[in-house]
């Protein structure tokens, strides 16, 4: 059984309690947990992909380690980041190899 998310609840929770249960229930609730559609390491390729693209560079941390204890290694994180640096802009990426330079560094 995959592990409770609660960061919306605990980081969120008193200001916007729907937001927060949103993030908590429904994204990762149910959407991340939809394994017969979609593997976790797939989605989280794809959820990187996604937050680099938007330069959405807050939650990439959480997402980048989150795909590499989904199973992504080091050598498919870079061939992801260098594919996708042509579609979504090199400074996007280049901002998100230093990211995953820090999370893959062991």
């Amino acid at each position: 059984m995959a592990e409770r998310q609660t960061a919306g609840h605990d980081l969120l929770g008193d200001f916007a309690p729907k937001f927060a249960e949103l993030n908590d229930d429904v994204l990762f609730g149910e959407v991340w947990s939809r394994e017969q559609e979609l593997s976790p390491k797939l989605r989280s390729i794809v959820t990187v992909s996604a937050l680099v693209s938007g330069g959405n560079l807050e939650q990439l941390g959480h997402h980048l380690q989150r795909a590499k204890d989904n199973g992504v290694s080091k050598e498919e994180i870079a061939e992801i980041l260098t594919h996708i640096a042509f579609y979504v802009g090199w400074p996007k990426a280049w901002s998100a190899f230093n990211r995953a330079k820090e999370i893959w560094s062991d």
